[in-house]
């Protein structure tokens, strides 16, 4: 059978924050029974744009990264609801059906995403529910991919089959698989948020005049392996990016033409611009 994905490419959003708009818009003053209680006005965003940042002056690296229910195939939520108060579809979509779930905060603790929102008002867990309202009427997107003008945000009914196959040729992945949920959100270009970047500038002196050095070969070694390499840009700036998180101790080896080779050694825990790196002239 057929089931809906959402597909989120981190690259893409430039926190707009249209998907979040469109779903206040939505629910707010507005109930669907069967499908969810009308959203507060303020408070609650059950489409989330989570900010990263990372690097620091002046190389400095900014990403967004919407976060909302991930419809698991193994949610916690459904196992911590009683009496029937949250659903799994056949098409994959998980639904908190408001007229069960009154009083059952529990529910809300359950999610390790931290997707699930409380209503004080009205004592009820709540979360986005992919729109089924809409989709069961005959929709083809939700209505925060309809409204995302760089299409970062995707909805897609296909096969498991299907969705396996897009996931690995097009490099998405979903967030914490650690969790073992099985989430049906899936994100593409997840290195912006979490993992490390080293950057740095390249100048030379040739001279007595001190320029920016364009086309410097540069090599990131960790352990005495080579892991990347990359070209310095016009304003002799390059970077790596995709570092493990947990950093360590690298060595990078510079060498550009009408300049002395030169090789620095770094340790990171973070992030981090390396400053302007300044070759001597070739003897």
């Amino acid at each position: 059978m057929k089931k809906w994905n959402l597909l989120i490419d981190v690259e893409k959003c430039f926190n707009c924050n249209n998907c979040a708009l469109a779903v206040h818009d939505e629910y707010h003053g507005n109930s669907f029974p069967g499908y969810a209680e009308e959203m507060p006005r303020l408070g609650h965003r059950w489409i989330d744009i989570v900010q990263s940042e990372r690097g620091a002056f002046p190389m400095v690296d900014v990403a967004y990264l919407p976060v909302t229910c991930n419809h698991c195939d193994d949610a916690p939520c459904l196992k911590a609801a009683k009496n029937g108060a949250v659903v799994k579809r056949a098409d994959g979509i998980v639904i908190i059906v408001p007229e069960k779930a009154k009083g059952q905060r529990q529910i809300v603790e359950a999610c390790p995403y931290g997707a699930v929102w409380w209503n004080e008002e009205k004592q009820l867990p709540q979360a986005w529910p992919f729109d089924a309202h809409l989709l069961d009427r005959g929709w083809t997107k939700t209505r925060g991919a309809q409204s995302c003008p760089t299409e970062a945000m995707r909805s897609i009914c296909v096969e498991d089959t299907e969705m396996t196959a897009i996931a690995k040729a097009e490099g998405y992945e979903t967030l914490n698989p650690e969790y073992g949920t099985k989430p049906r959100v899936y994100y593409k270009n997840l290195h912006r948020v979490r993992s490390l970047l080293i950057g740095g500038s390249v100048a030379g002196e040739i001279g007595g005049v001190t320029e920016c050095v364009a086309g410097a070969r540069i090599i990131l070694k960790k352990n005495e392996t080579q892991v990347a390499a990359t070209v310095s840009d016009t304003f002799g700036d390059f970077r790596f990016d995709g570092l493990p998180q947990d950093g360590g101790a690298y060595h990078i080896d510079i060498k550009a033409e009408r300049f002395a080779a030169k090789s620095i050694s770094c340790t990171v825990k973070e992030s981090a611009y390396l400053g302007v790196i300044s070759l001597g002239a070739a003897s």
